[in-house]
């Protein structure tokens, strides 16, 4: 007799297609408002339909660039406003989240549960969610 084994919970293998599809879609997404002439330390801001994004160059080598998103939250006394740190890499069209609000060094899997309550797949998540934030921005508007 064969006793099955529902219970056993299974280990997260995470999907690297469905992540890079993300970050060269969040990408995508940087490159329409990324200006030509980058100045490393001059934030400037991102208006679009429903807000805006502050966005900062940190370092610009080559192949890379790092940059810093923000998005600024009226009234926001209660919440945090939504910031990142992303690398872009320009010869592979993607754009990675490195670290985001009090994350700061992604790993690409977590155990569950951990100290932090991070998901298996918060790397992941973490770049869902800058790609649903770089929708706000439509236009690049000069600060």
């Amino acid at each position: 007799m064969t006793v099955s084994n529902h219970n056993k919970k299974q280990k997260y293998q995470p999907n690297v297609s469905a992540f890079l599809a993300v970050c060269g879609r969040n990408y995508a997404l940087i490159l329409k408002w990324l200006p030509e002439d980058v100045i490393v330390n001059k934030p400037w801001q991102v208006e679009g339909e429903f807000g805006s994004l502050w966005v900062n160059i940190i370092e610009n080598t080559k192949y890379t660039q790092l940059i810093e998103i923000s998005r600024p939250i009226p009234n926001g006394h209660f919440f945090k406003s939504p910031k990142a740190t992303v690398r872009i890499y320009h010869d592979a069209q993607l754009a990675e989240v490195l670290s985001s609000q009090q994350i700061y060094r992604l790993k690409p899997v977590y155990d569950y549960p951990n100290i932090r309550m991070h998901h298996s797949d918060e790397k992941f998540q973490v770049n869902a969610f800058l790609e649903e934030l770089l929708k706000i921005g439509a236009r690049r508007v000069a600060c």
